[in-house]
């Protein structure tokens, strides 16, 4: 029996994509990526994902990774969608790819009942699984964080040597993104395509530098 994990990183960013990764395994590779130390990529150091995901690539039966920009993200509204069903398309069309038999999904939503349902309505012939802290459960979803976490970080770095600015992380909460958030906005720069490609301009976060409300930030 194969199982496919589904998961993301970079959900919470203002700077840079979502990236979000699909992996297939078989019993006995999941038993194996146990054994190595797969897991969730957030209890994981950068250097140890990257060794975990040349693996994961050439062992498992499948994978994908797809990234959401920082537009698609912006203009999901248009789309009458909030993020969290942006989200679980994307998932859809992971495990729609995958050959597997149970697709396991970290749930976007505590209501996990109501994602289960959503997601039978869009995934061809597979049983599906969604549940909170899947990443942690099941090493096939921890396998996926990986692979996300590993594609958004390069996606982060491209976005550093281009701006030729280490901004950090790209989270909100991180002080060398709020220094850099800062000073495109007090420079007007924040408009510029250079920058407005790979910004998330519908988070508070911008809305609240732009308003002047830097204490709230």
């Amino acid at each position: 029996m194969i199982k496919i994990g589904i998961d993301e990183a970079g959900r919470g960013p203002v700077i840079g994509p979502m990236a979000i990764g699909g992996v297939a395994l078989d019993e006995e590779t999941a038993i194996r990526f146990k054994k190595i130390g797969v897991k969730d990529s957030k209890l994981l150091s950068i250097r140890r994902i990257a060794i975990l995901e040349k693996v994961i690539m050439s062992e498992a039966a499948g994978y994908t990774v797809k990234t959401i920009s920082p537009q698609e993200i912006d203009d999901r509204f248009s789309d009458h969608k909030n993020l969290n069903y942006l989200e679980l398309d994307i998932m859809s069309e992971i495990a729609n790819e995958l050959k597997g038999d149970i697709v396991i999904v970290d749930s976007p939503s505590a209501n996990t009942k109501r994602v289960k349902l959503y997601l039978e309505k869009k995934i061809n012939e597979k049983k599906i699984i969604a549940e909170n802290y899947a990443d942690r459960d099941y090493v096939e979803v921890s396998a996926a964080s990986i692979l996300a976490k590993a594609r958004r970080e390069r996606e982060v770095e491209k976005i550093k040597g281009e701006w030729e600015y280490d901004f950090g992380s790209g989270y909100p909460s991180d002080p060398k993104t709020k220094e850099f958030l800062a000073l495109l906005v007090k420079s007007g720069r924040i408009n510029e395509k250079k920058y407005s490609n790979h910004i998330r301009k519908t988070w508070g976060t911008i809305k609240r530098f732009k308003d002047g409300s830097l204490d709230d930030f």
